[in-house]
């Protein structure tokens, strides 16, 4: 399997300084972060934000392939993860992500759709590296 490769620079102290970070796809090249979009409302991204976009896209993938895998017909994923970040006793911290995912899926239950997401959840490779460190509490919506 490939290994995938980003990476960022920071130059300057924590709340003057700023930094860039990119993939090896280039489909982030350069993309500017800093403080003010980190810890308050800023408009370049932040780490949170990009665990947040490779989380609900990991998820997505999982969550139509179990339903493939299962026979059903996907149309569509969708989810979107809200990182939590707060500051704690040892620092700033994520300490949950909430995940709201809905599917439009042909021929399926509501409870089959149900167990198919905790499937997925638990088959996500982004869900698994996070898993040991934070809840993933997930919401997902069947549309009809």
């Amino acid at each position: 399997m490939p290994v995938r490769t980003a990476n960022a620079e920071w130059r300057g102290d924590l709340k003057s300084g700023s930094g860039n970070v990119s993939t090896e796809t280039k489909t982030l090249s350069n993309t500017k972060y800093n403080f003010v979009s980190r810890f308050e409302q800023g408009d370049q991204t932040n780490p949170e934000e990009l665990i947040g976009a490779a989380h609900s896209a990991c998820f997505s993938m999982a969550f139509a392939n179990v339903l493939a895998t299962a026979g059903f017909k996907v149309n569509y994923v969708r989810t979107t993860d809200k990182v939590n970040f707060e500051k704690q006793e040892a620092g700033f911290t994520i300490t949950k992500i909430d995940m709201t995912t809905e599917a439009d899926v042909e021929g399926i239950s509501e409870e089959d759709f149900q167990k198919h997401a905790e499937a997925a959840k638990k088959a996500c490779p982004i869900s698994r590296a996070l898993n040991p460190s934070i809840n993933l509490n997930l919401n997902a919506t069947l549309k009809k």
